[in-house]
């Protein structure tokens, strides 16, 4: 797909565009182009995919303008690079494959654009900038980038800029590696924007942005005795102002908030947000649907929201015995699959 796009056409309609499709409709679509994560940027004018074959597609939002007065919201192709490649742990025997598992970015301070970008081992940061002028008249080197004679340098030329095709530059600025020993499910940055964090099944790092070779291990749930784990984590996030507070979702349905100025090891929660569960609706599948799989936060950082496997949570952090509010999604498909006698 090379193209997307969010139209509303009224106060409460939402429209999907699609445009430079891939191949046919029934054509098969190959597993390494299949999209794993999305994700917008701050302003909502860059949107970057990650799919299986490791690859980061980023698309612009086309200006609204008056012979197109309709297609504001469309998104066309940007840039398309190649985050990830596949790599194999000898020591572990292990494969790791490409697959991006979630994109973050970072606010925009200047010109050029950030992001980061992770599979199941590694967060790569990616700087992503334009380039539309050229610098012409070098004194040491020829156009074609052979370098001169210096014995026939005789005058000096003041090199001059002229205007190119617009190109777009993604360039690897970091690679943060070797601190997670599972699959990294979630990153998030930091109000602060120079720390982030990173979240596997068992433990959550916090990274500072310029510092590659160490971390520091703020959550850790493994066991002494790993017949005693009884949920992992899925998910984490920092809040959107305060950068010493962070949450983080488990399999067990449950959200922690956490303070960073409380101790160097948050292994005590400052909330716990757990719904109390309906006995006369307990089935075989209660814990399985009930693991949440993302949090966020709400801009203001008053709200949480969650995504478990059939419903969307809106929370109040200032009240942790139940949701405000839960909207259910496919929950009559559910019910119809799986508990046809309900």
């Amino acid at each position: 797909m090379a193209g997307v796009g969010v139209v509303g056409g009224g106060a409460n309609d939402l429209q999907w565009c699609f445009s430079q499709v891939k191949g046919a409709v029934d054509e098969d679509v190959a597993e390494a182009d299949i999209i794993s994560t999305v994700e917008f940027n701050y302003s909502g004018d860059l949107l970057a995919t990650g799919d299986k074959g490791g690859r980061v597609v980023i698309f612009q939002r086309e200006q609204e303008s008056k012979n197109r007065p309709h297609h504001k919201g469309e998104y066309n192709v940007y840039s398309t690079f190649q985050s990830h490649e596949p790599e194999f742990d000898y020591l572990k025997s292990l494969e790791i494959e490409e697959k991006i598992n979630k994109i973050r970015w970072l606010p925009q301070q200047n010109a050029a654009h950030f992001l980061l970008s992770t599979n199941d081992k590694t967060i790569k940061l990616w700087k992503i900038s334009e380039r539309d002028k050229r610098a012409e008249g070098y004194n040491l080197k020829e156009e074609d980038g052979r370098y001169r004679n210096p014995v026939r340098i005789t005058t000096l030329r003041v090199p001059v800029l002229k205007p190119m095709d617009l190109m777009v530059e993604a360039s690897p600025r970091r690679i943060f590696a070797n601190a997670h020993t599972y699959h990294i499910n979630s990153i998030s940055v930091n109000s602060d924007n120079e720390t982030y964090l990173s979240a596997d099944d068992l433990r959550i790092n916090l990274w500072h942005l310029e510092i590659t070779d160490r971390s520091f291990n703020i959550v850790d749930i493994k066991p002494a005795n790993m017949e005693e784990l009884t949920e992992v984590i899925t998910a984490a996030e920092c809040h959107p102002h305060q950068c010493n507070v962070f949450a983080y979702s488990s399999s067990k349905g449950t959200i922690r908030l956490c303070d960073m100025r409380a101790g160097a090891l948050c292994d005590k929660h400052s909330k716990f947000f757990e719904e109390p569960e309906d006995p006369s609706s307990r089935s075989f599948f209660s814990e399985i649907i009930s693991s949440i799989s993302d949090v966020k936060f709400s801009h203001n950082g008053r709200y949480m929201m969650t995504r478990d496997y059939l419903s969307v949570k809106v929370w109040d952090v200032n009240m942790e015995t139940r949701p405000l509010e839960t909207y259910q999604c496919h929950h009559d498909w559910f019910i119809q699959q799986f508990l046809p006698d309900v």
